[in-house]
């Protein structure tokens, strides 16, 4: 489902004004025999590949979020390892018009089970990549990636570097 149905309620409210919503990304990493892998959907909005990304349902958990949008988008089950990352990111405007930022958690999780297949019509494609065979995907998208390998016991808190993601 690409758009939740509260954010439907509120946009027949607010039509595409900017909404303050709470994001995930999950990270999801395996080790194979040949090397660690991540896994990543080719998105249908945009055509760009990016680990999984979702929204967190009113009441829910982010970590909650992150492992459902796994199983959700890849049909993949993970289990949810540490929080890495929360930053605001800057205001973006979807494919549809719809304005909106995002506080998200990135999160680094560890795959349990499962082959990756589209589970539902927001990607294109699921698969595993080889960390050291990423495809090309916009920056903010490697950097969470980077993140998650980076310390999985620190939690970055904002931008890095001043940098926008």
């Amino acid at each position: 489902m690409p758009i939740p149905e509260f954010i439907v309620e509120l946009r027949r409210h607010v039509g595409h004004a900017p909404l303050w919503l709470i994001g995930c990304t999950a990270v999801v990493l395996r080790e194979t025999d040949s090397g660690p892998q991540v896994l990543l959907v080719r998105r249908a909005d945009v055509d760009v590949w990016s680990p999984v990304t979702g929204i967190v349902d009113p009441g829910e958990n982010p970590h909650e979020a992150a492992a459902r949008e796994v199983w959700e988008e890849a049909r993949v089950t993970a289990r949810v390892e540490s929080l890495v990352w929360v930053h605001a990111t800057d205001l973006m405007t979807h494919v549809n018009g719809d304005q909106a930022r995002y506080l998200d958690h990135c999160f680094r999780l560890r795959y349990v089970e499962g082959e990756p297949e589209v589970g539902d019509d927001e990607n294109l494609e699921a698969r595993w990549w080889p960390l050291d065979e990423l495809p090309d995907m916009p920056a903010h998208f490697a950097e969470r990636i980077r993140v998650a390998l980076d310390d999985p016991t620190r939690t970055l808190l904002g931008p890095l570097d001043g940098e926008t993601v």
